[in-house]
């Protein structure tokens, strides 16, 4: 516990006059009731995410003495929200940093630091004399926020607790003789996980925020995180501040518990509403109930923290935001070694080589292979590098592409680097806007020179595609070979999926995933559903109506060029990557139909890929059918559709594997088993998300 009345000073700063530095203030509030501010203490635990700026707002109403409690130092995660969070802090105790912001818009405040936060051995100490408490505490330190708010029903200090929730705030006030804060949350003798929930619920019973959650698996009430917005934060301290005027100065009405207060701008809407016994009420007690499940389920499915040992090198960093180039599958199917200041070598896998029919020697591989080559051109670019490769050659199933990156004055930042990491497939129903003329031109243009774009967009020409795709995965669920690998790349337990494609993601109905969950269980169960329909049905889902409902599909082709089959590859994998990327940048949403081509594909030249001979009749049918809609399909590299989204965020989509784990070593001569990379077969496979 430290205190210091007078902060250091530069020697030409203004000299300091209360009255004249908060004179704003007189107007709304009295003269007598500035100067009355003026010999007030507020304590306030925690100066992270509200906590800080319920000083900064107080300290500018003119409040002139603090108790603030904080045991952490800035980092890099707290700037979304943080007040004194910035590259000058990272390292430095909250309440020091706060401590001097206060104290540069009041140097006469009277502060006091507990910069070993709030213990048991000095509630008492951090509660003396002061005429409020206000609580800052993370939203997951519960105990000790408990034992506060006793000791402060205990010494008659009133609290006030202000949530960041979403883009709102939620807020609490208990009085002295009112409803104390265990009267109202009944956290007694609950588990952690179950603490959390009645805490989330007690302090917004009608849950504005909800709606809007755009990605789920941020919240893990039992991993104790969450997301928090800055805006939600500043609103907490603005509605606190505005309450501790009316305890302090006991002007204006004070709704104290059980009254419960929500504003949610985003939403809308603001709730004041009486919750009569807190969450022991019945209907309350129902929905803490409901809410328990809901919150286990998004435990269940939370992305993983987080974790780096050490700091990524700018190499490391460079690949780290390229690894979100897609593959097939969701299989990533790259390594990297990196060797020195600027060179890296990337060993890429031949997803293909394993299937009972190697499809075309690989080239969904190399096309991936050249789409991460397009990223790390991209991410090198944001850091002043350029980007140099070399095809070497092929090792068994593996090729291996050497990499420079040397720093080149003049590189220009491109202007797609935000869009790597949010360009993903997108399975659902599109607008049917047609694609403008320029949207057209610059999405032609970033092809380079390398492929040729046909459109088609018409009704008539969206049908006969939908129709090709549902004869596609019709052929893939008739496959006995394709089974496996449905088992083995759909994820039925998360939302965000790091090695496969979420279950959720995959583009059937909610209604339909169960049933297709307890047919991948065995190959008896598959052909069931089939008999009864069940190829029909998926193909509705995933091909007929979300054909129909879009701008159009579109194919892209290879030119007559000259050199290497791989180097081409690769090549035209940039280019495919760099018309995805500006698709993205221009509001647009793709989603691959590369099935498609891959099974009519072996229905041309491997009829016999499959030893079931209805399901090479159908890949036969579906050759012919392609070669009548859309000609030979052999010079075709990738197809898909595209258009506008008409949906809101999706909460389910594929991620990647952390880049501790692609990045194999600094010496290019590891070992092949340090460079092992599951196996995936490409009989159906499209480019994940």
């Amino acid at each position: 516990m430290t205190e210091r009345a007078v902060p250091d000073v530069p020697p030409e700063a203004h000299a300091f006059d209360y009255m004249a530095a908060f004179s704003r203030n007189v107007g709304w509030i009295t003269e007598w009731e500035q100067l009355a501010l003026r010999g007030k203490c507020v304590a306030i635990a925690g100066m992270g995410g509200v906590g800080g700026v319920h000083l900064l707002t107080l300290a500018r109403f003119g409040i002139g003495a603090f108790h603030i409690a904080d045991l952490d130092r800035f980092e890099l995660a707290n700037f979304n929200r943080q007040a004194g969070a910035t590259l000058a802090t990272i390292g430095r105790p909250k309440v020091d940093v706060l401590a001097e912001m206060a104290w540069q818009i009041n140097p006469e405040l009277k502060l006091t630091r507990f910069g070993e936060g709030v213990q048991d051995d000095n509630i008492d100490a951090f509660l003396d004399g002061v005429d409020l408490f206000i609580d800052g505490f993370d939203f997951f330190v519960l105990d000790m926020r408990r034992r506060v708010h006793a000791r402060c029903a205990a010494r008659g200090i009133p609290a006030i607790i202000a949530a960041p929730l979403g883009m709102g705030t939620a807020f609490l006030v208990f009085r002295p003789g009112g409803m104390s804060f265990e009267d109202y949350f009944r956290l007694g003798g609950l588990s952690d996980e179950h603490q959390a929930v009645n805490f989330l619920l007690g302090l917004a019973p009608k849950a504005l925020h909800r709606r809007y959650l755009a990605d789920p698996s941020r919240v893990d009430l039992r991993g104790r995180r969450g997301p928090s917005t800055p805006a939600s934060c500043e609103l907490c301290a603005g509605v606190a501040a505005v309450e501790a005027i009316k305890l302090l100065l006991g002007r204006g009405r004070v709704r104290a518990a059980p009254w419960y207060h929500q504003f949610d701008p985003f939403a809308g809407r603001w709730t004041v509403a009486r919750l009569a016994g807190g969450n022991a009420h019945p209907w309350q007690r129902l929905k803490i109930a409901v809410a328990r499940r809901f919150a286990a389920r998004l435990s269940d499915g939370a992305a993983p923290p987080p974790s780096r040992a050490e700091p990524l090198t700018e190499i490391e960093a460079i690949l780290d935001h390229a690894r979100w180039a897609p593959s097939g599958d969701n299989t990533q199917p790259w390594r990297f070694a990196v060797s020195g200041d600027d060179a890296v070598t990337v060993y890429l896998t031949n997803q293909s080589a394993h299937d009972i029919y190697d499809y075309r020697d690989g080239e969904p591989s190399l096309l991936a292979g050249g789409m991460l080559l397009e990223s790390i051109a991209i991410a090198a670019s944001a850091r002043d590098r350029a980007l140099e490769w070399r095809y070497e050659g092929a090792e068994g199933n593996r090729h291996r592409i050497a990499l420079r990156l040397p720093r080149r004055a003049g590189v220009v930042p491109d202007p797609l680097y935000p869009y790597v990491p949010l360009r993903s497939v997108d399975r659902r129903r599109f607008r049917l806007n047609p694609l403008t003329a320029d949207q057209k031109l610059q999405l032609q243009a970033a092809l380079g020179g390398a492929l040729e774009i046909a459109w088609h967009e018409t009704a008539a020409e969206r049908w006969r595609l939908a129709r090709l795709g549902g004869k596609a995965t019709g052929v893939r669920l008739s496959a006995p070979e394709a089974f496996p690998v449905h088992q083995r790349v759909i994820d039925w337990q998360r939302t965000q999926s790091a090695d496969r494609i979420p279950a959720a993601a995959a583009g059937l109905w909610r209604a339909s995933l169960a049933p297709m969950r307890w047919a991948l269980k065995d190959w008896r169960r598959m052909r069931c559903l089939n008999a009864i329909g069940g190829r029909l049905f998926a193909a509705a889902q995933m091909d007929y109506l979300p054909g129909l409902m879009s701008a159009g599909y579109f194919t892209l082709r290879r030119k007559a060029l000259s050199g290497e089959k791989p180097a081409r590859l690769l090549e035209a994998g940039r280019s495919i990557q760099r018309f995805w990327l500006t698709a993205t940048r221009l509001g647009l949403v793709v989603q691959p139909a590369m099935g498609t081509l891959i099974f009519a594909d072996y229905g041309s030249f491997a009829p016999d890929f499959s030893f079931d001979q209805a399901t090479r009749r159908r890949a036969a049918a579906l050759a012919a059918s392609f070669a009548e809609a859309l000609g030979n399909c052999a010079p075709v590299v990738f197809m898909g559709r595209i258009g506008t989204p008409r949906a809101g965020p999706r909460f389910s989509r594929s991620v990647r594997r952390p880049i501790e784990e692609l990045v194999i070593g600094r010496d290019v001569q590891a070992s092949s088993a340090a460079m092992a990379i599951p196996s995936a077969s490409n009989s159906g496979a499209s480019l994940s998300p």
